[in-house]
């Protein structure tokens, strides 16, 4: 045993628990330290920036780093590839069952959790060069979607309307001027009609807009509204 060895062991021990692996801590770190700046890049720059809603981006961080750590830890159990599938299950269940997840903040999640146990159970044959790779080519596909390819953002508003008449297809024109009018929003992309109540003589609308050019008019930063924020 050489010096070195003797002051800063691999292993230590205490009344036979393994305190400390130092080889097994320094890779936990070092997954760890890539999968937080994947996460990171990829919900705090990408998904904020274009969405702005402040309660995904506390959810997928906190499940980012559960579902890492959960993985990690669990290695040694030899996980199988079903455990791992099945988080995707777990978390879509307890997901939220009161309100409709609307489908990109449910790619989002999908991604999240996908990332971590790539980067958390990835076996040692494969190189950190592979992984890297991997974590680069999702980070870039999503940047080419995000501010490359989809440069509009259309964000969504799901309105009670009493008028009823105006949703016939020949009244469209001013169901839209009368929306503009009574929503402040300059511009309309369209209108879906969600639900109709007859007996209430109202409907229920999504009106869905440029995100972009309701921060420009207002000329502040504004939080999406979406049809889950009920």
């Amino acid at each position: 045993m050489n010096i070195s060895e003797a002051f800063m062991p691999d292993n230590v021990s205490f009344a036979g628990i393994e305190v400390l692996d130092l080889p097994g801590f320094i890779e936990f770190i070092l997954r760890f330290a890539l999968n937080m700046g994947v996460i990171m890049i990829l919900i705090r720059w990408l998904y904020y920036t274009t969405s702005r809603r402040k309660d995904y981006l506390f959810t997928y961080i906190l499940i980012a780093t559960i579902v890492f750590l959960l993985c990690f830890l669990l290695e040694s159990v030899k996980l199988q590839i079903g455990f791992a599938l099945g988080l995707f299950a777990i978390f879509g269940i307890i997901r939220y069952r009161t309100s409709s997840m609307p489908i990109k903040e449910m790619t989002y999640l999908f991604m999240v959790i996908g990332i971590s146990v790539i980067n958390a159970l990835t076996s040692t044959k494969t190189s950190l060069v592979d992984l890297l790779f991997a974590n680069t080519a999702i980070v870039s596909i999503t940047y080419g979607l995000e501010k490359i390819w989809l440069l509009k953002h259309e964000a969504s508003k799901t309105v009670l309307y009493e008028k009823i008449d105006l949703i016939k297809p020949e009244n469209y024109p001013d169901l839209i001027r009368d929306l503009q009018e009574r929503t402040g929003i300059k511009k309309i992309n369209r209108v879906e009609t969600v639900k109709i109540d007859f007996v209430k003589d109202a409907c229920t609308l999504t009106i869905y807009y440029d995100s972009k050019a309701i921060e420009n008019q207002n000329g502040i930063e504004t939080d999406k509204d979406d049809d889950d924020d009920e």
